[in-house]
């Protein structure tokens, strides 16, 4: 296989449920391959002998069309249903059979497996956090509202297109964390000091910054050619509400290089956040 060959893999995340525990250990795995191009596709709620041969249909057209076996990250509970999917032209990297033998042979109990118990239980609970949390999210987006503002987990500030949004809704959906977001607009950066509204919440205000280069990259897609994506206009406010940080005594990460996974987890470091949900 030729190195131009493996530049690209197709990868699916497959589970009995939302795949939401395939694709978090499976971003993090491939994390690690930062030269390599991955094409995620998610394959939920396979939990029976048709949607799990459907899903080998797509796995395998995907090796056909690739010309190479794409990745399968599963957290099948059932074995019958998993033995199917390990029939597809495929790389199968099931995410819970090596781990499940292993604790079995130490603790001498066997696994009595059941579809839905890595997603229920106690999980019923976290489903309701995550829903909730993203609700907040997307209600407390952008700062167009704020009255919720003393039930924020945290508010993440910064300029025009800088991560807030993906980043608030990555929080609630992984962690459970109510997060909302301000944006800093060149008229609060004019009077270099915090908007009247985040006063009272600084201690829950976290900063975004990012490289004026990628802000430049990232406003162009959305206004092209205009001052707003201008290389002169990004400098300016990311001088400012670099300053707005400083005096103010806010935490600020540089998110320039980093994915969406890196940065919420870095946040929680940083802000001393306890996730709300289990797993």
């Amino acid at each position: 296989m030729s190195a131009e060959s493996i530049l690209k893999r197709t990868v699916f995340f497959i589970s009995d449920g939302t795949a939401i525990t395939a694709e978090t250990l499976g971003h993090s795995l491939l994390s690690q391959f930062a030269n390599v191009e991955f094409d995620m596709r998610i394959i939920p709620y396979v939990d029976s002998e048709e949607t799990a041969l459907a899903a080998v249909q797509t796995i395998n057209r995907a090796a056909v069309d690739d010309g190479c076996r794409p990745l399968v990250f599963d957290t099948l509970v059932n074995p019958a249903i998993r033995e199917i999917i390990n029939t597809a032209n495929a790389l199968n990297l099931d995410v819970f059979e090596g781990l499940i033998s292993k604790i079995s042979a130490e603790i001498g109990v066997q696994p009595s497996p059941v579809v839905g118990h890595s997603h229920g239980g106690v999980d019923t609970q976290n489903y309701k956090s995550r829903i909730d949390s993203v609700h907040f999210a997307l209600d407390n987006d952008d700062g167009a509202r704020t009255r919720h503002y003393d039930v924020a987990d945290i508010i993440l500030i910064g300029v025009s297109r800088s991560g807030k949004t993906p980043t608030c809704i990555y929080l609630a959906l992984q962690f459970g964390i109510r997060a909302a977001n301000y944006p800093i607009t060149e008229e609060d950066l004019d009077d270099n000091r915090l908007p009247k509204v985040l006063k009272e919440y600084k201690h829950k205000l976290f900063g975004l910054m990012i490289s004026p280069e990628r802000l430049v990259a990232i406003r162009q897609e959305r206004k092209a050619n205009s001052r707003y994506a201008s290389f002169q206009q990004c400098q300016m406010e990311l001088r400012a509400i670099q300053g707005i940080y400083t005096s103010e005594g806010i935490p600020w990460l540089d998110v320039s290089e980093m994915s969406v996974e890196e940065i919420a987890t870095r946040i929680l470091q940083v802000a001393g956040l306890k996730r709300r949900i289990s797993g």
